[in-house]
This record gives C-alpha cells, sequence and structure tokens, in this order.
C-alpha cells in the first residue's frame, strides 16, 4: 500500500516542482504504535531540490510540498519530513 503512495507522492511532487532531484522514504515502519499508524496513514521523509525554490523562504518551500501533496496529507500521509532545496543550495 505505502508503495502506491511513495508513487503518487512522486508524481504529484514532479508535477507541481518540476524537481532536479527528488528522494522519498517511506519511514511507517519506524512508527508502529503511533495514532497515525493506526489509522493507517503513513510517515514518509522527503527531500527535494527544485528551481521553484529559488528565492523561497523554507517555509514557503515547505508550502509548495505540501500544496504538492495536497488531500493526501488528509487521507494518506500523516507525518511529512520535508527538506527542500534549490539548486545552489
Amino acid at each position: 500500500m505505502n508503495e502506491a503512495r511513495v508513487a503518487l507522492i512522486r508524481e504529484r511532487i514532479e508535477q507541481a516542482l518540476d524537481p532536479t532531484e527528488l528522494r522519498i522514504k517511506d519511514q511507517s515502519h519506524l512508527h508502529a504504535g503511533h495514532a497515525g499508524a493506526e489509522s493507517g496513514m503513513g510517515h514518509f521523509d522527503v527531500f527535494v531540490r527544485s528551481k521553484s525554490f529559488d528565492g523561497q523562504s523554507r517555509i514557503q518551500r515547505h508550502q509548495q510540498v505540501y500544496a504538492a501533496v495536497g488531500d493526501m496529507m488528509q487521507t494518506d500521509i500523516h507525518a511529512l519530513s520535508i527538506r527542500a532545496l534549490a539548486p545552489d543550495d
């Protein structure tokens, strides 16, 4: 199930941010017994590098990632760790 979620997260981020580098790790297994895990939602770690982040603050970069995954934050993602960098970072 989480492989499909990772693929969908990847697809949405690629469409929204056209990243030059993107890594997504499913870390749900590290949170067994946690409330989010019990609900069936996942924990994911995202590293993304994109020109879209040029001139953006860290908060603005994270907002762009959250916007990209959109409704998945309500249905599929319990926790999302984000490292978002511009090409020159």
